[in-house]
């Protein structure tokens, strides 16, 4: 070897070499370079040229063996940013949830570094002050903003340019012309940390005991699984924080997930009584900025108590201690876009592999953690009455095949008489049809023709407060025509069905002096146009609440003494495995909603089929009737959690391309007698945004490792090309 090839081989040698991961949809690591004065260890956070851009990354590993022909072919880590490691833990997670799920690893990486650009220190906010002269051309607006800062003291630009009622353009041109300065804001204190003695409440004898049992499990500290299990009303929120009190005693942090956190401002209003100041809150809705400073707040430990959405269960916690996921059985909890988790399960996997508690919190315990309770694998605190002694709400069913609304109608005589009557003693009536909307089809008396999406196998939903057609699947939409496109006859559309903004109608109409309102998720314009009506109903400036899924989480009504379920029916016919279970939930938790401050509760089903498992399990109010059916009946069919399914679902933008790929792959499927597989069959959405989809449906026995055997057949099927799309589901959710 001469004597450049050895000075090479050296310098290859003495460079270091590592491995990171990139949150783009990759799989593997790349190498890179080590500057020479960079201190770098598993875990940083770089940036890094990848192509002919920089993007962020994560050192996952030292390369320990590098190939001395590739150094010269390696690029450099550009920096090193400014913000702790991602923790070993949070990086097993990252690689346990991509194997799980088979998922690139670089897509779940992604959801730890959601900050993009905004990832780093925070820039300095620029403020003005009043220096100088008065400028020679005073105009009204200038004058305006002199007046503003005439105190002398610091305002921030924006906020001083709406103040005096002009453009930031005024401000601009003021400080050029010297009048006045810019310089740095002091950064804002962060709030001060909860306090875990700040207003303990008193608890009932029931309540101790399962206070005890969360104080004892926070103080243990290690890993184990708690299901708080408590009927509505019965103060599980008030006993979790008991958890929380003695995780913040230890100097940890904490995690509360909830399946929809833009509704929780109850939620946030109860923490701030009991700790006295709101906690760290993470979701969509948050400004980037704000995200940037609460990931960074959070990822330095200054943020003692997070309550987000499922994403924030991937965010790097400098010390976590606790994880409460409350309503753990939502169906929120799934993610179905990018990668498919489901975010109880893997809170469950990051608190085991954090060797740190979890408590899964429901008054209607999903089927697969009430097997786990049953058979001891979670711990089970039960809390089994309503918080001052208030009763569960009686219920009765209301069968509408012998007391049917009259035509054109959808609230029955007897519902409606027991409004009146809630009306007349000033108390509440809550209205619940899951169903967005005015109706669900809209179709031509003349002709028959159906108002269909363009681009998806669904109907267009009447939306008449917005005066439009909608898809609630690609969102497409349309003005609603005064006459039919196919026959040109007019004033023939007419509503099918009814949607709540139909229900709305037709109570106004039945209770004309009544003041009703709609809850529904469509007709949300920001999170704190949603806190400001459920305020007005908690304040009594509300009569009758008409509301979808979204009025059945946690809400707390104190004037709300009657629920009337206009189609107790609506989420049982639709081929899911797990409809019953669905229904059975959502009409607990709705009902839930009443009597739980003053009087007696009662909710009312109107139903075709009284006579179902579901409906005479609620009525009984006989929750033990329900899990022994749906348990015994999982148990004989083999469905989750006894057994396990996955999903693969092909699409294409046409029907031949996506049915034939899916044959393929099919036939391909490697033989396993513990693995059933189901299909290609057209998927009950056949069409959505325009592309045509196929399912093939897996199941196997509990102890199968489906992931292991799905990344096997993936391996050795055809790669999808051009506009196919392969999606991997698995313990799939939802079946459409």
């Amino acid at each position: 070897m001469d004597h450049s090839a050895r000075s090479a081989s050296f310098a290859a040698a003495s460079t270091r070499i590592v491995d990171v991961l990139v949150p783009v949809a990759l799989n593997q690591t790349y190498s890179y370079r080590v500057p020479r004065g960079m201190e770098l260890k598993a875990g940083d956070v770089v940036g890094v040229p990848l192509g002919p851009r920089e993007v962020l990354a994560v050192v996952w590993a030292e390369n320990a063996n590098p190939d001395p022909r590739l150094h010269n072919r390696l690029k450099d880590v550009s920096e090193k940013l400014d913000v702790p490691p991602l923790k070993g833990e949070l990086r097993s997670l990252v690689d346990w949830v991509s194997n799980y799920t088979l998922s690139a690893r670089g897509m779940v990486l992604r959801m730890t570094l959601r900050m993009g650009e905004n990832l780093g220190p925070e820039r300095a906010r620029m403020g003005v002050r009043l220096v100088g002269q008065v400028p020679k051309r005073l105009t009204p607006a200038r004058r305006r903003v002199i007046d503003v800062l005439s105190d002398g003291l610091l305002h921030g630009k924006s906020e001083a340019a709406k103040e005096a009622g002009v453009t930031t353009g005024v401000i601009d041109g003021l400080v050029d012309e010297g009048t006045l300065s810019v310089e740095a804001m002091p950064r804002a204190l962060p709030p001060p940390p909860p306090d875990p003695g700040y207003a303990q409440p008193e608890f009932s004898r029931q309540q101790r005991t399962a206070v005890d049992a969360m104080r004892a499990l926070a103080a243990n500290g290690s890993f184990h699984v708690a299901l708080l299990d408590g009927v509505t009303g019965s103060g599980k929120t008030e006993v979790y924080f008991e958890a929380i009190a003695e995780t913040i005693r230890r100097g940890k942090q904490s995690l509360i997930l909830m399946p929809e956190i833009a509704l929780t401002g109850q939620f946030l209003d109860r923490f701030a009584s009991r700790f006295g100041v709101r906690p760290m809150e993470w979701h969509s809705e948050l400004t980037p900025r704000t995200r940037a400073r609460n990931w960074g707040a959070i990822s330095a430990g200054e943020a003692p108590v997070v309550v987000g959405a499922r994403s924030a269960l991937f965010l790097p916690y400098a010390d976590l201690g606790l994880i409460v996921v409350d309503e753990e059985h939502d169906q929120a909890y799934k993610q179905e876009d990018g990668v498919h988790y489901h975010a109880r399960d893997m809170a469950v996997v990051r608190a085991h592999i954090a060797k740190i508690p979890i408590v899964l919190a429901s008054a209607t315990p999903s089927v697969e953690t009430e097997v786990n309770a049953r058979k001891g694998r979670y711990q089970r605190i039960v809390l089994p009455s309503r918080f001052g002694g208030q009763h569960m709400p009686h219920i009765e069913a209301i069968d509408l095949r012998r007391e049917a609304p009259s035509r054109g109608r959808f609230i029955s005589p007897r519902l409606a008489g027991e409004i009146n009557t809630a009306i007349e003693r000033r108390e509440q009536a809550l209205l619940f049809l899951n169903r967005r909307g005015y109706a669900p089809l809209t179709l031509c008396r003349a002709c028959g023709h159906r108002f269909a999406c363009t681009i998806c196998d669904a109907w267009l939903v009447d939306h008449r407060f917005r005066q439009r057609l909608v898809c609630h699947h690609c969102g497409f939409s349309m003005p609603r025509p005064s006459a039919c496109p196919n026959c040109a006859a007019e004033e023939s559309l007419v509503a099918v069905g009814p949607g709540v903004e139909r229900l709305q109608e037709e109570a106004a109409a039945l209770f004309p002096n009544a003041r009703t309102m709609v809850l529904s998720s469509d007709l949300i314009t920001s999170i704190e146009t949603m806190r400001s009506e459920l305020n007005e109903i908690a304040e009594g400036r509300v009569d009758i609440i008409i509301g979808t899924q979204l009025v059945a989480k946690g809400h707390h009504f104190p004037r709300l003494n009657l629920v009337g379920v206009v189609d107790a029916d609506l989420g049982l016919g639709n081929g899911d495995p797990r409809a019953a279970e669905r229904t059975w939930q959502l009409l607990n938790q709705v009902i839930g909603r009443a009597g739980r401050d003053q009087g007696r509760g009662v909710g009312y089903l109107q139903t075709h089929q009284p006579e179902h498992p579901v409906m005479k399990a609620l009525v009984a109010c006989d929750r033990e009737a329900f899990y022994e059916n749906e348990i015994a009946s999982r148990e004989r069919t083999l469905y989750p959690p006894f057994g396990r399914l996955a999903s693969l679902i092909i699409s294409a933008g046409d029907r031949a391309s996506a049915e034939g790929f899916a044959r393929r792959l099919a036939a391909l499927a490697p033989r396993d007698e513990r693995v059933q597989v189901l299909g290609p069959a057209e998927a009950p959405l056949a069409v959505i945004k325009g592309r045509y989809r196929f399912r093939l449906l897996l199941k196997s026995v509990r102890g199968f490792d489906l992931s292991d055997y799905l990344r096997e057949w993936v391996a050795l099927g055809p790669k999808p090309k051009g506009n196919l799309k392969l999606e991997v589901d698995v313990d799939p959710q939802s079946f459409l």
